[in-house]
């Protein structure tokens, strides 16, 4: 009983409560009024993901063959009706040299899913063979105070997801760092607020393409003579300047509507401003500056792509160009998988800031 009730909250913190209800609809403690809401929350939401597929799947299939109808029609016009036949066998044959490259379907999606994964357990096979090839030479080049060799092979889709990951976290604290301080500082301060103000509405809406262009022109001449990976210096340091504005904004917002009240009982307890920033100011101001939170890094992963893609930083933004340019049978099946990977980290992240606000903060949000 105390291991279920502990299931039960834990689910409902991260906004995931629907899951208890699915399990009380299985051991017939659900009551009526729970059970419309049961409907509405989890079989609604299947039921639209099923239609989502079924006009995917229908959808795909009516443009290949508008493509291949194109394919059959424009070799019977340029080289006859042979040449028009054998186009048709070869796209019923489904031979990679002559399949429409258009919309991949729901399956095609997911082989490619599964191809990714093979090729990444192929990739950490030969990562770990070569580890342990070179472990003994390595023991012995750090003995002489040389550079290990370490592994040059191309990354796997899954290193590109966790590169993304530290790219993203590395610049949400980034951005944490600059615009929960500095938002302190201009909702305590009206003279600050309104030295800031131009600052923050000016470079609020800059592009993110700027600002990376901006960070490469600064950490290309400080790193100028070192062997660092300058590309994902260059990455974090961009979302995070790109996707700061948010929290900063509300930050000094939610400083600024703190209720009098309580600023006057700081005063009567004598509470000097490092406390009363910490005791008073803060624990009200977190509804607020979480909402900044979530937005900065819901910003900072959709931000992240196309910085990724300009710094050439081996994430899921460098994944999808490449893919794009490489323009093989199977390449727009793995955008769609990089696309579905995209959206979910970004429901996941968006879930763990949720968990977090409600476990430090007084006012319980719900999911969305």
């Amino acid at each position: 009983m105390k291991q279920s009730i502990t299931l039960g909250k834990v689910t409902k913190f991260m906004g995931l409560g629907f899951l208890s209800t699915f399990k009380d609809l299985f051991t017939g403690k659900l009551d009526k009024d729970d059970f419309k809401i049961f409907l509405r929350k989890v079989i609604v939401p299947i039921a639209s993901i099923l239609l989502f597929i079924g006009i995917w799947h229908l959808g795909a299939k009516a443009l290949y063959n508008i493509e291949a109808d194109f394919r059959i029609n424009k070799a019977l016009e340029e080289q006859g009706q042979v040449a028009a036949d054998e186009m048709a066998a070869c796209i019923a044959a489904g031979e990679v040299s002559c399949q429409p490259n258009t919309l991949p379907s729901p399956g095609k999606v997911w082989a490619s899913f599964q191809s990714l994964l093979k090729d990444h357990a192929l990739i950490s096979a030969d990562k770990a063979a070569f580890i342990e090839k070179t472990a003994a030479l390595n023991e012995t080049r750090v003995a002489k105070g040389q550079d290990p060799i370490v592994y040059t092979g191309r990354p796997s889709f899954v290193d590109q997801i966790f590169r993304s990951l530290k790219t993203v976290f590395a610049g949400f604290f980034l951005a944490l760092l600059i615009a929960v301080p500095l938002g302190i500082f201009i909702g305590l301060s009206p003279t600050l607020k309104s030295a800031f103000n131009w600052f923050i509405q000016i470079f609020k809406p800059v592009s993110p393409v700027v600002w990376y262009l901006l960070v490469f022109m600064i950490v290309k001449t400080l790193l100028i003579d070192s062997s660092e990976d300058s590309s994902f210096t260059i990455s974090f340091i961009s979302v995070g300047l790109c996707s700061m504005w948010a929290t900063l904004v509300n930050t000094a917002m939610g400083v600024s509507s703190v209720d009098k009240d309580y600023i006057n009982v700081a005063k009567v307890l004598k509470l000097g401003n490092f406390q009363k920033v910490f005791k008073v100011v803060l624990p009200s101001s977190l509804p607020l500056i979480f909402t900044g939170l979530k937005i900065t890094l819901s910003v900072a992963w959709m931000v992240l792509i196309a910085i990724e893609l300009l710094a050439q930083s081996p994430g899921l933004g460098l994944f999808v160009w490449e893919e794009f340019q490489n323009g093989a049978n199977d390449s727009n099946a793995k955008i769609i998988v990089a696309m579905f990977v995209i959206g979910i980290i970004g429901f996941l992240l968006d879930r763990l800031m949720l968990s977090i606000q409600n476990w430090v903060s007084f006012e319980k949000t719900d999911a969305i």
